[in-house]
């Protein structure tokens, strides 16, 4: 449980702060009575969505703007107390077919940051987004923080890179920073036009639509998925510990096969269909094969562990969407 009256107070900016996770964070951090910035680009297909923070965008202050500007950056670092870094490009395709896209966004924008933070507010404690691609393909399940990372593509490659920035600027600049990686997360609030940053959400919309789904493969694959409430438990409960301090962690929920979370949307929407396809060959070459966290160090270290049922998840997800089709199709 997150501490009491922590962040009361607190002065929060949230990088990548209008996309999925990161407007998801602000809703909840603007209930504990936290002072929330939101820096964000509105990157066009990143997933960037003002009607996200329609709940508080009275209560918060956006900035747009990119992190790869340092004027920029300096404005809303100074004076600090928690910084949640968010921003980033997720498609692992994309990093395979605009390399250099995916190389400014992840590395050059967080050396950026993490710059301006050692010149203007060394104090800052950063919370970074890490990723369970950092691994690769499993050599064994569950996968521990301690599992070597060979990543499969180039996003991957410049997570690692950003988390190692992160590491290295605690350790020689005295900087607090967490590395939190992420396995597949879904939810409201995630962007519903392609599946390059997550098939999850994606699956739901073409379900939604009355869409027939493709499995790669036989669909057999496991991913191990988080429903955003818990990912956003992880994230407040890692900002208030000393513990967690220039620490990595894998957060990871239930291990689920894709059809058979597909098949769970499709019990609880009453209807839909699925096929299994061959996999594409630029697909093929970046799969990972099946993912399972071990979650044991974030539960020890601060008592995280995921509480949201996938049926409950998919249901609030659902729900959302049904609600707030137009922000979203």
């Amino acid at each position: 449980m997150v501490k009491k009256n922590f962040f009361v107070d607190k002065e929060i900016l949230i990088t990548g702060g209008l996309g999925f996770i990161g407007s998801n964070l602000a809703i909840k951090l603007v209930e504990l009575g936290a002072k929330v910035i939101i820096l964000d680009a509105l990157i066009p297909k990143f997933g960037g969505n003002k009607f996200n923070i329609f709940p508080v965008r009275n209560k918060i202050i956006v900035k747009i703007g990119d992190m790869r500007n340092p004027a920029t950056i300096k404005r809303v670092v100074i004076d600090k107390d928690i910084i949640f870094n968010l921003a980033g490009t997720l498609s692992h395709i994309d990093s395979m077919t605009d390399p250099f896209t995916d190389l400014e966004i992840n590395c050059r924008a967080q050396l950026c940051l993490l710059e301006t933070c050692r010149k203007f507010n060394p104090k800052v404690k950063i919370i970074f987004a890490g990723t369970r691609n950092q691994y690769g393909k499993a050599l064994y399940l569950p996968v521990d923080e301690k599992h070597i990372q060979e990543p499969t593509d180039i996003n991957g490659i410049n997570s690692v890179a950003a988390e190692k920035y992160h590491f290295l600027y605690g350790r020689i600049y005295g900087l607090k920073a967490i590395s939190v990686r992420m396995s597949n997360t879904y939810g409201p609030r995630h962007q519903m036009k392609h599946s390059k940053q997550g098939v999850l959400n994606w699956f739901i919309r073409l379900l939604m639509d009355r869409k027939k789904v493709e499995l790669f493969g036989d669909g057999s694959q496991i991913r191990d998925v988080n429903y955003i409430d818990d990912v956003i438990e992880a994230l407040l409960l890692l900002a208030s510990s000393n513990k967690s301090n220039n620490q990595a962690y894998n957060l990871g929920g239930q291990p689920v096969t894709l059809k058979s979370f597909v098949e769970t949307v499709i019990k609880i929407l009453g209807e839909g269909k699925y096929k299994t396809v061959l996999f594409p060959n630029d697909r093929k070459a970046i799969e990972v094969g099946n993912y399972v966290a071990d979650i044991k160090k974030i539960n020890t270290d601060v008592g995280w562990q995921p509480k949201v049922s996938i049926e409950e998840g998919i249901k609030k997800t659902i729900e959302y969407y049904q609600k707030y089709k137009r922000a979203y199709f």
